[in-house]
């Protein structure tokens, strides 16, 4: 087969989220290989990008304004080559293509909360996402969960709807007293933290979090609450519900985290705390649980898909059940902490990005031509 993929998603600096999955997944269909590719882009690819060879080709055009709209189907009407299938991993597929298409959507929390997004933003994501999900000839998607959403709000059949689970980064920690001491003190934390990580933005919950740290109880005081990641939009109350309840000494805000340092930052920490109001799938809690972190996570979206029997669950609508949960946590004895470490150990080697990378290029296989 000839595969053309949309690189655009993976062709960034400081990836997450669709960005993460975007890249992950090229990696791993270049090392499947068994195909040809072409990987469509409006910059020059990344040194991390997989290199060119034979059979792994990038073709870098514009103008890069509306891309998906107007240079990428120009280009693939008038390209020499004839593909059998064009991926696109995110949301938006050309606006026309001769070929069959396949995209990879994450969520749909633009359709419960569009008040949420930029009026640009919240344009694309229902304009652009609805008819490439229309005109596709198979939507991937990222959980069970966020295959139902798109059930519902698209009206697909079930069988036109792939799961192909995300993996996560398997981390090789060296000299770990070092490296989480030398984290700590950068950051000026105590021994004992609660860590969030991933983008600032209201379908995290981050107030309801910094909320319920403020109502723990007084055995808990030395404890320090991270909330790393870049800022999003909406993110604004975070910071201002700090300075109201007066935790500007026990909240830390050290912005996006370096690939360096993540690993050592996540396995210091008591505990990785993510109470979403809703996620498609949840990377960081698979990327805790992998170190030996115990996980609190909300009773929504996919994250009981995802933390299976390992997480120590809340309501995310509830303060008092967040600081209920991050308090159990906090009071695990030995034996207890180690079993919920074993199970979170055990749930996250169900996932993988060479699993996910098999059944992607799985699913382009099988769609019909």
């Amino acid at each position: 087969m000839k595969i053309g993929i949309d690189g655009n998603e993976a062709n960034q600096k400081n990836r997450v989220g669709i960005g993460q999955v975007a890249f992950n997944v090229l990696n791993q269909l270049e090392k499947l290989g068994r195909h040809q590719y072409l990987i469509y882009l409006k910059n020059p690819p990344l040194v991390d990008l997989p290199k060119e060879r034979e059979g792994w080709n990038y073709r870098v055009f514009g103008p890069g304004k509306l891309w998906t709209q107007i240079a990428l189907p120009l280009k693939l009407f008038t390209q020499k080559e004839k593909l059998d299938i064009f991926f696109t991993p995110s949301h938006y597929a050309p606006r026309f293509s001769p070929f069959p298409t396949v995209v990879y959507l994450m969520d749909l929390w633009h359709y419960h909360h569009p008040e949420q997004f930029s009026q640009n933003d919240l344009f694309q994501l229902t304009h652009w996402e609805s008819y490439s999900v229309k005109r596709a000839s198979l939507v991937l998607t990222i959980s069970e969960f966020s295959k139902l959403e798109i059930i519902n709000f698209y009206h697909l059949p079930p069988e036109k709807i792939v799961v192909a689970y995300p993996g996560f980064d398997k981390f090789d920690i060296k000299n770990f007293d070092d490296g989480t001491k030398k984290i700590r003190t950068k950051y000026g934390l105590n021994e004992d933290y609660l860590l969030y990580l991933g983008t600032l933005q209201p379908k995290k919950n981050l107030v309801g979090l910094v909320e319920a740290f403020s109502q723990l109880s007084g055995h808990f005081l030395k404890v320090n609450l991270v909330i790393a990641g870049r800022k999003g939009w909406l993110y604004e109350e975070i910071f201002r519900r700090v300075e109201k309840l007066g935790l500007q000494k026990k909240v830390f805000f050290p912005g996006f985290i370096s690939e360096e340092e993540k690993p050592y930052l996540l396995a210091g920490a008591k505990a990785f705390v993510l109470p979403s109001f809703y996620e498609g799938f949840g990377i960081p809690v698979l990327e805790a649980m992998s170190l030996g972190v115990p996980v609190v996570a909300a009773d929504a979206g996919s994250l009981p898909e995802v933390g299976g029997e390992a997480a120590i669950y809340c309501d995310p609508f509830s303060v008092g059940s967040i600081a209920e949960a991050i308090e159990r946590v906090l009071c695990l004895n030995k034996k207890q902490r180690d079993e919920i470490i074993n199970l979170g150990q055990k749930q996250s080697r169900r996932f993988s990005w060479e699993k996910c990378g098999e059944n992607v290029l799985k699913a382009l296989e099988n769609v019909k031509r």
